[in-house]
């Protein structure tokens, strides 16, 4: 039911998490692209003169389609907040490139421990050859692009500019292995997690610059659009998305969404969050709906 005695432009920025908010499980339905019904809503809402901010810890081309089905002209919060690009007019904004010689190293000790792990360029994303395996075609198809392999992930790092470093536990117990090398760069690195619908029970780490994260990136977006928080609502399905989520005024979760991330939500002020239903019943529709967008 949409909002009582609420003015709807008072919404100026939408601030969207992709998987498990607009992209789900149901292959050809809302998996690899969003279902017809919720891309339309986004370019109505982008006509009607909302900003639209996708934010996700996918590489810009994994969500080319949607930006451009849904002309959504604006910049785009990508690879984790590590690059900030607005893909239809073809210009990377800002973007956070890792040390080289801090990815080699941490790349190393990732591939010795024995840790399926991928690094990230502005374009493409890399994996060593003798780690290709179930886990490669699954992401191949939530990325909509084959990785580039390589016999060496760390010295062919060092060749080129590293923006996010990913890990992928096969569960939540493989967490902490990672966590345990990645304490070691904690000076330099930045490290969160998120998940996919389509990949579970895999966790995805995501490794970042220092002090470069989603929240970092919705206040650069924020700003670069004379956008203040009381005019911006983001939308989330798990705990790292309140890194942006906070700093809005307004803020949805997924019926599918952590336990954590529902109970943050309500901390906001009453009437303005809402939790739609899940991903795969077009959620979002109905968090849209709640804010009269």
């Amino acid at each position: 039911m949409p909002r009582k005695n609420y003015n709807p432009n008072q919404i100026r920025l939408l601030i969207l998490d992709v998987d498990g908010v607009i992209v789900g499980e149901k292959i050809g339905y809302n998996s690899p692209h969003p279902h017809p019904d919720v891309l339309l809503r986004l370019k109505n809402i982008k006509k009607n003169g909302v900003h639209i901010s996708l934010c996700t810890a996918k590489p810009h081309y994994a969500i080319k389609d949607i930006i451009n089905t849904s002309h959504l002209t604006n910049p785009h919060i990508t690879d984790g907040g590590a690059v900030l690009i607005d893909s239809i007019n073809q210009q990377i904004v800002k973007k956070h490139v890792i040390g080289k010689d801090i990815a080699t190293k941490i790349l190393k000790r990732f591939i010795e421990e024995g840790i399926y792990t991928e690094f990230y360029t502005p374009d493409n994303y890399y994996l060593q050859t003798s780690q290709q395996n179930d886990t490669t075609t699954i992401h191949t198809h939530i990325l909509q692009q084959p990785p580039i392999f390589a016999d060496s992930l760390s010295q062919t790092s060092h060749q080129l500019e590293v923006v996010k470093i990913m890990p992928i536990a096969p569960n939540k117990a493989g967490k902490e292995k990672i966590n345990q090398v990645f304490s070691k760069y904690t000076d330099y690195l930045t490290l969160s997690w998120g998940i996919h619908p389509i990949a579970l029970p895999r966790q995805f780490g995501i490794i970042t610059t220092k002090h470069i994260s989603k929240k970092e990136a919705a206040q650069e977006i924020a700003h670069s659009l004379n956008i203040i928080p009381s005019h911006m609502l983001g939308i989330g399905d798990s705990t790292s998305d309140w890194q942006f989520i906070e700093n809005c005024a307004f803020a949805g979760a997924m019926g599918n969404a952590s336990a954590e991330l529902k109970a943050l939500i309500k901390t906001k002020e009453r009437d303005r969050y809402c939790i739609g239903k899940s991903v795969d019943d077009n959620g979002v529709l109905h968090i849209f709906d709640y804010f009269q967008l």
